[in-house]
């Protein structure tokens, strides 16, 4: 399997989102997973406003291989048992 695929929800001038991405930013570093980083309202400007008309009222909101893993705040412990659950996990 291929490596995990984070990816956080986010929008321009949330402190709770930059605090969200900052300690995913850490954790990508150690536990190896691939990091990315969607504006709801940006994706929503280009077109596709279909993240932000599901999870807008939640954000920070988390994905893991693109399925909701926690909101509001990383679930790290969760996170960690996740990644290691992973077919791949060394």
């Amino acid at each position: 399997m291929s490596r995990a695929q984070v990816e956080l929800l986010t929008r321009d001038g949330c402190s709770i989102c930059l605090r969200a991405h900052q300690r995913l930013a850490d954790l990508a570093g150690e536990l190896d997973f691939a990091l990315t980083l969607t504006d709801v309202d940006a994706a929503a400007a280009a077109g596709d406003s279909a993240l932000r008309a599901e999870f807008g009222d939640r954000l920070p909101v988390v994905l893991l291989d693109g399925v909701e893993h926690s909101y509001w705040e990383v679930d790290e412990p969760r996170l960690r048992a996740d990644l290691a659950m992973r077919p791949d996990a060394g």
